[in-house]
């Protein structure tokens, strides 16, 4: 399986750390052996094993000091195979057996440790990408080798940073849009509306465009470190957005139609929101030109993030007014079924006059009207 993925494209310094070639000595305990000389096989392992191993027996307290006693064969008797002969076993009548009478004593060579993972007996497999490839491909690249090697009972699975990203990899999409929904939500609770939070979202699709332009000419993938900035732009771009909507709201409220209203928008929030995104950029540009250990996550975070931000602030500026303008108009002809006639330009709409005496005196017929006489405190007609 290695040497198969060493050979793929895709796939780069694969290796495992796992060796069979460790020498051991395999003792093989004759039971028929035990039984005729009257020995315990429980007895014999535990002898064993106290002698090569050690054993633990209790505690003892001295000098108001604990400690705990071990057993253990010195280190010259057990040295080498030869002096395994030297251990004894009690039998059960009581007399003492050696070990080489009831065992056999075999040279071979495996494994210096055995791991495991959930219970089986594993190999550790490493390795990464080749330059070029994103992580995804080398789990799928994997993936397409361990079926062209497949054993009977063999299994697979994924450890450490390879398994977080094999479960999450279906769940990115579903990621980006909660994070759309929830700031469709939080925007809609501000606005009291529907229609200017589906503007300022509309301004997301270019700075995941932006990003993604970015990524490619600078020849970087797709990876979790860019996903992630996916996510993030969502906030960033809809944050300029959000300034000039709310100017645009505020300028309506003062007289202006909406295309003169997007317009101021615009001419006076182009400097905040040209100064917000420069320190943005500023602060993001470490990331883009990251170096050392780690560059390679920082530099695919840094580049998706400083592109998306740059392209979707000229868009704000430029698409914002516009789709302003757009849905306003689509929305107030189909709630009043003819578009609105707007005050005249630069003219805030006066309120609704109260009735004077002069103009109240007479509606034309020589009566006078009832909101006339209640103005001046007489009785209702």
């Amino acid at each position: 399986m290695i040497d198969k993925a060493n050979k793929n494209s895709i796939l780069s310094r694969v290796f495992t750390q796992f060796t069979a070639s460790t020498p051991q000595y395999e003792i093989d305990i004759d039971r028929d052996r035990l039984q005729a000389l009257n020995v315990d096989f429980g007895q014999a392992m535990n002898t064993f094993g106290a002698y090569m191993g050690g054993q633990y027996v209790n505690d003892f307290t001295f000098s108001q000091r604990s400690y705990r006693v071990y057993i253990q064969a010195d280190e010259q008797f057990r040295d080498s195979p030869g002096k395994i002969s030297q251990i004894q076993v009690r039998s059960r009548s009581g007399s003492m057996v050696r070990l080489n009478e009831i065992a056999k004593i075999t040279p071979i060579t495996g494994p210096q440790t055995i791991s495991h993972f959930n219970l089986f007996r594993s190999i550790k497999i490493q390795g990464s990408a080749a330059p070029g490839h994103s992580s995804g491909e080398a789990i799928e690249a994997m993936k397409q080798i361990y079926k062209e090697v497949e054993q009977p009972g063999l299994g697979y699975d994924w450890t450490g940073l390879s398994r977080e990203e094999a479960k999450s990899s279906g769940q990115v999409i579903l990621l980006f849009a909660l994070g759309l929904i929830a700031v469709f939500l939080i925007l809609a609770a501000q606005y009291e509306n529907y229609i200017d939070p589906i503007i300022i979202l509309l301004t997301v699709p270019f700075a995941i465009l932006g990003a993604l332009l970015f990524v490619s000419l600078r020849g970087l993938v797709n990876d979790l470190y860019c996903q992630v900035a996916l996510v993030m732009l969502i906030g960033l771009a809809s944050k300029n957005a959000i300034l000039i909507v709310e100017f645009v709201n505020q300028s309506r409220k003062q007289g202006m139609t909406i295309a003169q209203a997007a317009l101021h928008a615009v001419q006076q929030r182009l400097r905040p929101i040209l100064m917000t995104t420069i320190a943005s950029l500023v602060g993001f540009l470490p990331l883009v030109t990251a170096s050392g250990a780690g560059a390679a996550s920082r530099q695919s975070l840094g580049t998706a993030v400083f592109g998306g931000l740059l392209v979707s602030v000229i868009w704000s500026l430029l698409l914002v007014p516009v789709l302003y303008v757009v849905v306003k108009n689509l929305t107030d002809f189909a709630t009043k079924g003819n578009h609105p006639e707007p005050p005249s330009p630069g003219t805030p709409p006066s309120p609704d006059p109260t009735p004077s005496n002069e103009s109240a005196a007479s509606n034309g017929k020589g009566q006078v009207p009832a909101e006339a006489l209640r103005s001046q405190g007489d009785a209702p007609a």
